[in-house]
């Protein structure tokens, strides 16, 4: 009796347990399907939507990220083109010979390839040749392959938002997928759902300092519906989810001419510049009017191991004989030597192996004619009188030794919001050594030893030179625009921190900047269509073991009337070869002189200087 009451007991505490697990399995399943269908786990996970994007095969036609854009508003991002989209779905075409044969004619690629790309695709892609590229469409192509009905195969515009032929790729910089970087700039948008890790977020150049603003709101999708075996969903055609917010994304507008970045890049590619820049800035304010990188960068093309993408006009290397201004800028404007001062050169220094470019000597020359003729030991004496921190401190005075670009205190959660993303900072003397070691004074003396410079702060030491001995925070971006075109932000130029020179060394620089074209080193530029005051260099350095030359070129334009100031350097040049950035110098005025002529003419202003 016992054990049948003990056999009843244990089956009513099964039965109960077990009325109890399913109960809290209903309700659990109740309250996801009721309560939490919206905002499940900790994750806050949409599961209506997560079960839409199962059955979802999309194709994005723009990310709807913002536009970088030209001073004149043109985009330097996202154009659109005619292309073939292909979905998973489309592979039961391929049973349609009459239907595929005629398509590949359509798009004039082989069949073969084509049903291939068809067979592999995993997810929605764009139909691409044998090279990778996008197989590009017209619009008669269009409407005859979408008059073929083809379930999955569909013509589309798209805003692809690099082109192979685009300008000023590394000022741009590019996108890509990387959660970490999610995490580490937008983790609350993150935790609350407004972001996923998938996101794409800018890795350099105004993607990056930008991205906060350039991050889209709204993708312009295009979506097929299928069901667990990869078949159109009936009653569910084509899909177009299209964004209709009038003021995002934002756009970022920035100071580049598109006619003079184009040809300037043009000019670069064909006078050979492997590896350099060329900085353009308008002298009345600094604003960066063109800035030229290379190698070249393909930002459709990345791999893991390729450093094209950085901005050489940012990187700060060795400045050579450049850097003479600035030790002319102390020795000036301290009143230690004026430029009617004489000081021997006999091609030796005389101690620490320093000699002369000029083996057998200048002899008997002035501060005026050392500059002119870039005379090593006259500069070498002329720093021993000025003294390390006199030099360092009229270098600061210039700004160098720190990031020159354009900074806002305080812009919508971002404290001291440089617009320049991966600028370099450069230096004059390393904190290791003493400034008032002689050796170490003579080559820092010639922009050599720890000397650093970027062809950015070597421009903007010319627009304080040219304009008075003010120093300005170049400007890359104007404006930061509403899509519908209204403003939403504003970044004016604005004056340096930096404290610059005084108005009478600046007119004497100018002064001895002209005699380098003149009478000096500079002396090819006599041949430009303006008239050109500046300063060549040429720095020791070393590549993979090899001796190798940064030749540098920095001056304005025109020399009575400065418009334009330029920095050139041609970066590891083999020892010995022609002087690449001073012949680039003079293409670069070239262009300019003729493109400004052109606007003033009422032409038009991408037009190419003859031959």
């Amino acid at each position: 009796m016992n054990k049948t009451r003990q056999i009843k007991q244990r089956s009513t505490l099964a039965l109960f347990l077990f009325t109890l697990l399913w109960v809290g399995l209903v309700t659990r399943l109740g309250w996801i399907q009721v309560v939490a269908t919206h905002h499940f786990s900790d994750h806050d996970v949409d599961l209506v939507k997560s079960a839409v994007k199962q059955r979802e095969q999309t194709i994005k036609l723009s990310s709807g990220r913002g536009e970088i854009l030209d001073k004149d508003g043109m985009s330097l991002t996202g154009k659109e083109q005619r292309v073939l989209a292909v979905f998973p779905l489309a592979r039961k075409n391929l049973l349609d010979e009459k239907a595929f044969t005629e398509l590949a004619r359509l798009i004039g690629q082989p069949e073969q390839g084509l049903r291939k790309q068809l067979q592999m695709a995993k997810q929605p892609e764009i139909v691409r040749d044998e090279k990778g590229e996008s197989v590009r469409l017209t619009t008669g192509q269009m409407a005859q392959i979408n008059q073929l009905e083809l379930p999955g195969i569909v013509a589309i515009t798209v805003a692809e938002r690099y082109q192979e032929n685009e300008i000023a790729k590394q000022v741009i910089g590019y996108i890509h997928q990387s959660p970490e970087l999610v995490k580490e700039r937008y983790l609350q948008e993150w935790k609350a759902n407004q972001m996923t890790l998938a996101t794409q977020v800018g890795a350099s150049g105004l993607e990056k300092s930008f991205d906060r603003f350039l991050q889209g709101v709204e993708p312009d999708e295009l979506s097929y519906y299928v069901d667990g075996q990869g078949h159109l969903l009936r009653g569910l055609d084509l899909r177009h989810h299209a964004g209709h917010n009038q003021f995002y994304p934002l756009s970022v507008k920035t100071t580049l001419d598109r006619a003079i970045q184009e040809q300037l890049e043009q000019v670069a590619d064909e006078s050979g510049l492997n590896e350099g820049a060329i900085v353009v800035l308008d002298v009345t304010n600094a604003d960066i009017v063109a800035m030229v990188s290379r190698p070249q960068f393909d930002p459709t093309k990345l791999q893991a191991s390729d450093a094209s993408w950085q901005n050489h006009a940012t990187k700060q290397l060795a400045p050579g004989s450049v850097f003479k201004t600035v030790v002319a800028a102390a020795a000036l404007g301290e009143g230690i030597v004026s430029p009617t001062d004489r000081f021997l050169c006999e091609g030796e220094y005389g101690k620490f192996g320093f000699s002369c470019w000029n083996k057998a000597g200048h002899g008997s020359i002035t501060l005026e004619e050392a500059f002119a003729e870039s005379c090593n030991i006259a500069f070498a004496k002329i720093a021993s009188q000025v003294g390390g921190d006199t030099i360092a401190a009229y270098a600061e005075r210039f700004g160098l030794g720190a990031e020159v670009g354009h900074v806002t205190a305080a812009l919508f959660k971002q404290e001291q919001f440089r617009q320049i993303s991966g600028e370099e900072a450069g230096r004059v003397f390393s904190p290791t050594v003493s400034r008032e070691d002689e050796g170490v004074l003579i080559q820092t003396a010639i922009g050599q030893r720890d000397v650093r410079m970027t062809p950015l702060q070597a421009a903007n030491m010319m627009v304080t030179i040219a304009n008075g001995g003010h120093v300005y925070q170049p400007r890359l971006v104007s404006h930061i625009l509403y899509r519908n075109g209204g403003n939403f932000f504003t970044f004016e130029s604005k004056p340096s921190q930096a404290k610059g020179i005084d108005l009478v060394t600046a007119y004497k620089l100018r002064r001895m900047m002209r005699q380098v074209v003149e009478k000096g080193t500079g002396k090819l530029l006599q041949e430009a269509k303006w008239s050109v005051a500046g300063k060549s260099g040429t720095a020791e350095t070393e590549k993979n073991g090899e001796p190798r030359n940064h030749q540098w070129f920095v001056g304005y334009a025109p020399a009575d009337e400065p418009r334009y100031a330029i920095a050139v350097v041609a970066e590891n040049r083999q020892n010995g070869s022609s002087h690449l950035a001073t012949k680039l110098f003079k293409s670069v005025v070239d262009h300019l002189a003729f493109h400004d002529h052109t606007v003033s003419l009422g032409g038009t202003a991408g037009a190419s200087l003859p031959k």
